[in-house]
């Protein structure tokens, strides 16, 4: 007889335990059941006209895959929002695109107060105070720089080290100084006072804005020609932050150059002697200039000797050479070029400082 578990004819042959023990592992329950994508109509329901035997049931995980979908789209939106409501309300605004101030210029010419030294470059050097001066660009260092509130020290730095290269350029390249070409200087100047610039070189006036020796120092190459390819030069540059996109640099150095008469032709070389010119420029930077290593300047102060008083110095500057004497007694005021961190010589003509010529 069949046990309770066998069916009535017993257990198939050739059928091992039956086809029970082929399912005997799978279990049922009601998890599994819930989560059947397909789910058997009822009797009733099969006996419709055209009726299928199952259905189909969505399954959770679509149901939660949508749900998460949703929510993440309501996310974004809400991201989206919030950023709009804060770039709004937020108090700080980026700076406006100011542009650059006109350059204000004051050229002081020095008269000498006897007849100009004249020698040999070595000779008038060593026995003037520009004998410790170092030559060309090395005489314009770089103070140690640090961060400020705004700044950082890269970002001084290449502001000190734009300010070097326009020093460079406008009163140390033999070119530039021999009146071949303004271009190095040119190119270091912010773009609102480039047409500043150029009308100074084309119609310098003295005007306080267009006088060209505020800019670049030039010579008449058909009057005076380098006894030495560089000058000798020293001074100190100063940085300090004006404002949070603003950063500010003063240029205060002397440079003393050896010159000679331009001569056609081969012949003697005259006699050298030395001019001498102080020089304190204010440079602004911008976050915008610092990156495209350009300049603003804002004044530019100049007092150059040997020159006479009535000499015609908003273009070329016109040295008094050696041997020569101002046809004038000069400014009222004695200034010495030597002394730099001091203010201008506040005349339109200044005497020079017997102390500022060699004392040969």
């Amino acid at each position: 007889m069949a046990g309770r578990g066998d069916p009535p004819e017993g257990t198939p042959e050739g059928f091992p335990g039956g086809g029970e023990d082929e399912y005997r592992s799978v279990v049922f329950d009601e998890a599994f059941i819930r989560a059947a994508h397909l789910q058997e109509f009822s009797a009733r329901e099969r006996m419709g006209e055209h009726a299928q035997a199952v259905r189909s049931r969505s399954s959770w995980e679509s149901r939660s895959g949508s749900r998460q979908a949703v929510l993440l789209v309501l996310l974004i939106l809400l991201a989206f929002g919030t950023a709009i409501y804060l770039g709004v309300r937020n108090p700080y605004q980026p700076p406006l695109d100011q542009r650059a101030e006109p350059l204000r210029t004051t050229v002081v010419p020095l008269a000498p107060q006897g007849p100009v030294p004249g020698g040999t470059p070595a000779q008038l050097f060593a026995h003037s105070p520009a004998a410790e001066y170092r030559t060309g660009a090395a005489g314009i260092n770089l103070p140690v720089a640090g961060r400020t509130s705004h700044f950082a020290e890269s970002q001084v730095i290449t502001g000190l080290s734009i300010a070097k290269d326009y020093l460079v350029a406008s009163a140390l390249e033999p070119d530039v100084l021999s009146g071949a070409t303004v271009r190095p200087a040119r190119l270091l100047i912010d773009p609102d006072q480039q047409e500043q610039f150029d009308r100074s070189v084309e119609s310098p006036a003295d005007d306080g804005r267009h006088a060209l020796a505020g800019w670049l120092f030039r010579f008449d190459p058909r009057q005076v020609a380098l006894a030495e390819p560089t000058a000798r030069v020293q001074g100190v540059l100063r940085f300090e932050e004006t404002g949070p996109d603003t950063l500010d640099v003063t240029a205060d150095h002397t440079y003393t150059y050896a010159l000679r008469p331009a001569v056609q032709g081969a012949g003697p070389a005259a006699a050298a002697s030395l001019f001498t010119i102080h020089r304190v420029v204010h440079f602004r930077f911008d976050r915008e200039d610092l990156r495209m290593h350009r300049a603003e300047l804002l004044t530019s102060t100049v007092e150059a000797g040997p020159q006479a008083c009535g000499a015609d110095t908003t273009g070329s500057l016109k040295p008094l050479l050696a041997g020569a004497s101002a046809p004038d007694a000069g400014g009222p005021a004695v200034t010495d070029p030597y002394a730099t961190a001091r203010p201008a010589a506040p005349a339109l003509c200044g005497a020079l400082a017997p102390s500022a010529q060699p004392s040969l």
